[in-house]
């Protein structure tokens, strides 16, 4: 039954099966390889999501020596505009409450006055207070500092600039 013919069949159909796993698995490694020689190159990505995490100490520096007064009459309606697309995602800005409360007239407004919308106890505690720009200034800066406590989970915008230009367009809608 094994004869001579045969064991070389089975060796060739096993040499036959291992070239065909390593030509695949040559192609693979061609077209999922990511560049660099070596394993332990570090690779570029092909995009990135800036969080201005890296800016964070310096900003915090930056933000005690900022003169708010300063930046803010400098500060751009068109640019706050840009900025305020951040901020869509749970504000609205038509009158209606959405994840957040809605921003119309929110300079100057008091405090967690919103009807209808569930603040958390940080932001009710300060209900007698109002958004004034520079409270706002401040808010925005990073809101968990400023209430602690507070449902907002944005990490804040570290651009002083930003933060101005945000607040005057804000100003705009009322």
């Amino acid at each position: 039954m094994f004869d001579t013919m045969t064991l070389t069949k089975v060796t060739g159909a096993v040499c036959g099966s291992l070239l065909v796993y390593l030509l695949g698995a040559w192609a693979a490694e061609s077209l999922y390889h990511t560049g660099g020689e070596g394993h332990g190159e570090e690779v570029a990505q092909a995009y990135s999501i800036d969080t201005g995490a890296e800016e964070a100490p310096a900003a915090d520096a930056a933000a005690a020596e900022v003169d708010f007064a300063t930046v803010y009459a400098a500060a751009d309606v068109a640019a706050g505009e840009k900025v305020f697309a951040k901020c869509k995602s749970c504000h609205k800005v038509d009158g209606a409450n959405a994840t957040g409360p809605h921003l119309n007239g929110v300079v100057d407004r008091a405090k967690a006055s919103v009807p209808d919308f569930a603040y958390s106890d940080a932001l009710k505690a300060m209900a007698g207070d109002s958004w004034t720009p520079e409270n706002m200034f401040n808010f925005l800066h990073s809101p968990k500092d400023y209430a602690p406590g507070t449902k907002m989970s944005f990490a804040g915008l570290p651009k002083p600039e930003d933060r101005a230009n945000v607040i005057a367009y804000l100003a705009t809608l009322k």
